[in-house]
């Protein structure tokens, strides 16, 4: 699946800011119940949790996921895998989610396109997924438009200067080695709709 929309007024500077700040998140993401980051991996990979309200029926999800990004010029790269981990398993929203996107990458070009990959697993509950993201994404993409539209302004106010997924010297987190880790695979998963 994939979903594309048209930004004139927003440059992937704002968008890559406004997809790594989980101060802001809850501020324009209706659906996050909870997220921050856990750990350190590198200069630009992280461990965080993020759980959301999904719609009825579905219960809702949490995942801890392996993010990973590199600003290059004018080209910024995002990617997060689901992994578990020692001491926070996830299920604590009641359903583990996982997370295979392929990269995210937004460019600075006029008219900047968001082009967000999604990679369902293989399994059963597949279909009932792609048709609820197939519903639900354009409106999630809007919702990320107005978002970036307001960050730079809400930024201002709250640590302007404060980036760690630039300034990787601003990193408070503690280290963790990723050998801790391991990846989520889907059939492993637990309380699947």
């Amino acid at each position: 699946l994939q979903c594309r929309m048209e930004c004139r007024e927003v440059a992937a500077e704002t968008l890559y800011d406004v997809l790594h700040d989980t101060e802001y998140r809850p501020r324009w993401d209706t659906n996050v119940i909870e997220t921050f980051d856990i750990a350190r991996l590198t200069a630009n990979a992280d461990l965080g949790y993020y759980s959301w309200r999904c719609p009825k029926p579905l219960r809702n999800r949490d995942v801890i996921t392996l993010r990973s990004w590199l600003p290059m010029g004018s080209d910024y790269i995002i990617m997060n895998y689901s992994v578990k981990h020692p001491v926070r398993p996830g299920g604590a929203s009641g359903g583990s989610g996982s997370s295979f996107p392929p990269p995210f990458q937004p460019n600075l070009h006029p008219g900047l396109l968001i082009l967000l990959p999604i990679c369902l697993p293989p399994q059963p509950s597949s279909l009932v997924l792609e048709l609820l993201f197939l519903s639900l994404t354009p409106w999630a993409m809007k919702k990320l438009y107005k978002a970036c539209l307001k960050y730079p302004a809400w930024k201002e106010g709250h640590q302007p200067h404060f980036k760690p997924w630039l300034y990787p010297e601003q990193c408070q987190l503690p280290p963790m080695a990723l050998s801790e880790l391991s990846l989520q695979h889907a059939e492993s998963l637990e309380n699947i709709d």
